[in-house]
């Protein structure tokens, strides 16, 4: 073999060693058919914010500015007659809020979708994602050197948040359909 057929052929894996993980990261968000629907569901019913129970004292709520946030949190309510109540009556705003300040803070999980299109691992359009999950909070910008995390604990921390995500989107699609 010669010489500059052997360097191509190095060069050749070397871009594939280099994209392979870089193709993983890029991979579409799981989340983003889930706040497509959700999004799609406020805006036809002319809402900003949506909460729902969970299950026992567990709830979720989520408030929406169109076209660029949603912020959706999940928690564990120290009074869930009060929160049952809010949902029966339908202020959504005041649950989420009350979700957002007032609950059992180590069960707190939010979540920041810019531009409300689901969570994505990479900075998008000048755009990322956060969250706060089990006391630690994540930017998933793609840079996990930042967060001081390896990028294989990174992508890890970045498939729990986004599977907890849909999970609270979901919920939330679920309440909004019950109620329509």
């Amino acid at each position: 073999m010669t010489d500059p057929v052997r360097g191509v052929r190095r060069l050749v894996f070397a871009s594939v060693l280099l994209l392979v993980p870089a193709l993983a990261v890029a991979q579409e968000s799981k989340s983003a058919g889930a706040a497509a629907e959700l999004v799609t569901l406020l805006d036809s019913r002319k809402l900003d914010s949506i909460a729902a129970k969970v299950r026992g004292d567990e709830y979720v709520g989520a408030l929406y500015f169109p076209g660029s946030q949603l912020l959706v949190v999940k928690a564990r309510y120290s009074v869930p007659e009060r929160m049952d109540e809010q949902l029966a009556k339908q202020n959504y705003r005041d649950a989420y809020i009350d979700l957002n300040s007032a609950s059992v803070p180590a069960s707190k999980v939010l979540v920041s979708d810019l531009g409300a299109n689901g969570l994505y691992a990479r900075r998008r359009e000048n755009q990322f994602d956060t969250a706060d999950l089990g006391g630690r909070s994540y930017t998933f910008d793609g840079d996990w050197g930042k967060a001081k995390l390896s990028e294989q604990e990174y992508m890890k921390a970045f498939q729990a948040v986004e599977a907890e995500y849909v999970r609270m989107l979901e919920a939330l699609v679920a309440q909004l359909k019950k109620t329509s």
